[in-house]
């Protein structure tokens, strides 16, 4: 590692996915003064896609590459200012990636040097032989072992830490390009390297992986997906919402800021939202340390500009998490329109015609569902209808071909419920790929962990010191709930009217963690968020899963960990929300029991 330096490492955080904006990368290169600069192309999603591209054909690319849309802009910039640059982009095709951005680079006849990291990919044969030593590879959102698993397992890719990344940079590489690390490992990286942290300075460590997931998902901490948006105002306001700056210092604390001239806002609310995104209880694991969240204090020290602190440093598990993927089969679906009244009855009669048309022994998913409500008194006819879809899985695709699925579903029309009607977009309609995913964990260094940089191969050892961690975090309901009346006269209303909130996926697993303005409705909202009350609020939803629920006293929040909620995540979801992204909102809009004096400060 690089001698530790006195000033902070600044660190800029660009692009969060494959769907972000494609031009943060070189602006932030250009126009800001950051020591770092990384970016996040990588999902469960797109390991899925990758992987199996990458079994089906060796000719494939592999990575992913809108990347190299977002690098070719900016590599002038990072050449001319030094900065340097991790990007978790390489999915299943790391080498060519780094192969291709080598060219690119001499192409452009500039002195950056390329560096990339193998390790994160395993081999259906070894996750057999582990099985074969009578090893379970446990789900980990539903304890259920991989031998009991119906699909063929295609490929598998498992989360490295940071420390190759790190490694890389002081062997004087400028541009580090990663398969799959876990989403803050560049940040982490970045300390290491920089402050030049030891692997067992677990409270640093852990600063920083806190940083980075503040940082991860690019404008997510700046305003964007954040439940107060209505206060960032319209028009021009709510373009271009920026982009995140960390400063993150020896003593692992960090200050979150943003680019200059933009827009959006750096809270200790936006930096709330994101810190409660995605993760699955009180401590974060990682390859290099595991973070607890407990004690997390966020300070607004200007505009724009929030300081984190706090962050209790464990050793990291000896092991980490492996996404498995199989080729599921094939899905298909439709929508038809139902509008008005007696919607339930219209759905009802349509479903029992569909389902006596369609072969469904040969589906090993199928469901038909009624999305949205009309409004009483509607003030227009969209606001008046509703979307019935029908969507079936099958393992073969002839039982989803036109024939066996779209044609008998659309010619339910002329037979069934008043006003129907069906979408003329039926692309849908026929049948197409999907994945099947299933994540557990591994012994770390299975497969070795290596920097490939300039002839040289370096191979990162695992971690000197480990802890071993149960399988579920803690979890525990409020001690001494107090009643809603406690605070005076209530009125029934919606939760979102005074509870910022916010979810995400992992797998199957929904997360969602609710936080409050005031200090004083923090008291309210512990006693009120009880497992038993979001079990209720999730309605019809709840389908009898294990909750989990821990809080977090300093920043006035209450997370909840909902697993196996969303039909087996991402890549073979059955449902609309298949990033779980909308879990809060819609427990936001469930009424519950709101202290009126609360209500009076307005709502978010």
């Amino acid at each position: 590692m690089a001698p530790a330096r006195h000033r902070p490492v600044r660190i800029g955080g660009c692009e969060g996915g494959i769907t972000d904006q494609h031009g943060v990368l070189a602006r932030m290169a250009e126009k800001e003064e950051v020591d770092v600069i990384f970016g996040d192309w990588m999902s469960e999603y797109n390991m899925t896609t990758r992987g199996v591209e990458k079994m089906q054909d060796p000719n494939a690319l592999g990575y992913e590459p809108v990347f190299l849309q977002s690098l070719e802009p900016a590599l002038e910039h990072l050449a001319a200012k030094k900065i340097k640059l991790a990007a978790n982009a390489g999915a299943s095709g790391t080498e060519l990636l780094a192969k291709h951005v080598q060219e690119m680079v001499e192409k452009k006849g500039l002195d950056l040097k390329v560096a990339w990291i193998s390790g994160d990919e395993i081999s259906i044969e070894e996750l057999k032989r582990i099985q074969q030593q009578g090893d379970k590879l446990q789900r980990l959102t539903t304890d259920e072992d991989l031998s009991t698993w119906e699909f063929e397992l295609v490929y598998a890719q498992c989360y490295l830490g940071g420390k190759g990344i790190a490694r890389a940079w002081s062997e004087g590489a400028d541009i580090v390009l990663t398969g799959r690390v876990s989403d803050p490992a560049p940040v982490i990286a970045a300390g290491m390297w920089w402050h030049g942290w030891d692997e067992t300075e677990f409270d640093n460590l852990a600063g920083a992986l806190v940083c980075g997931h503040l940082i991860e998902c690019g404008a997510y901490v700046t305003g964007a997906n954040w439940t107060g948006f209505k206060s960032l105002g319209t028009g021009k306001s709510i373009i271009n919402l920026g982009y995140p700056i960390a400063e993150l210092s020896g003593d692992g604390t960090c200050i979150i800021s943003k680019e200059a001239k933009s827009n959006g806002v750096v809270t200790i609310e936006t930096c709330k939202s994101q810190l409660l995104y995605e993760i699955q209880g009180p401590w974060y694991y990682n390859s290099d340390v595991t973070a607890d969240f407990t004690n997390v204090r966020m300070e607004q020290i200007g505009k724009d500009c929030v300081r984190v602190s706090g962050i209790k440093g464990l050793p990291p598990p000896p092991s980490t998490k492996v996404g498995i993927t199989a080729l599921g089969g094939f899905q298909a679906e439709t929508h038809f329109y139902v509008v008005g009244l007696d919607v339930e009855e219209k759905a009802a009669m349509f479903e029992t015609q569909v389902r006596d048309v369609l072969p469904l022994d040969r589906y090993h998913c199928f469901r038909v569902s009624l999305n949205g409500r009309p409004a009483s008194n509607p003030r227009n006819q969209e606001s008046a209808t509703c979307d019935a879809r029908v969507f079936a899985q099958a393992r073969n695709r002839e039982d989803l071909e036109t024939a066996a699925f779209l044609q008998p579903v659309v010619d339910t029309v002329m037979q069934t419920y008043p006003g129907a009607q069906f979408s003329l977009d039926m692309r849908q309609g026929y049948p197409k790929v999907y994945y099947e995913f299933w994540v557990a964990l591994i012994p770390q260094g299975l497969v070795p962990h290596c920097v490939h940089f300039e002839g040289k191969t370096f191979e990162i050892p695992v971690p000197s010191e480990t802890k071993t961690y149960s399988r579920h975090q803690p979890s525990h309901d409020p001690d001494n709930a107090l009643p809603s009346t406690s605070w005076g006269r209530t009125t029934t209303a919606p939760l979102g009217y005074i509870v910022h909130a916010r979810s995400g996926d992992k797998s199957s697993n929904a997360n969602v963690g609710f936080y409050v303005r005031h200090e004083d409705e923090y008291e309210w909202l512990r006693s009120t968020l009880t497992i038993a009350k979001i079990k209720e609020l999730l309605g019809e939803d709840y389908q009898g899963g294990l909750v989990e629920r821990f809080e977090l006293p300093n920043i006035w929040a209450v997370h909840f960990l909902l697993l196996d909620h969303l039909d087996r995540g991402v890549a073979s979801s059955s449902t609309y929300d298949i990033l779980g992204k909308n879990v809060a909102e819609y427990l936001r809009a469930k009424h519950v029991e709101i202290p009126a004096a609360f209500l009076d400060r307005g709502r978010i």
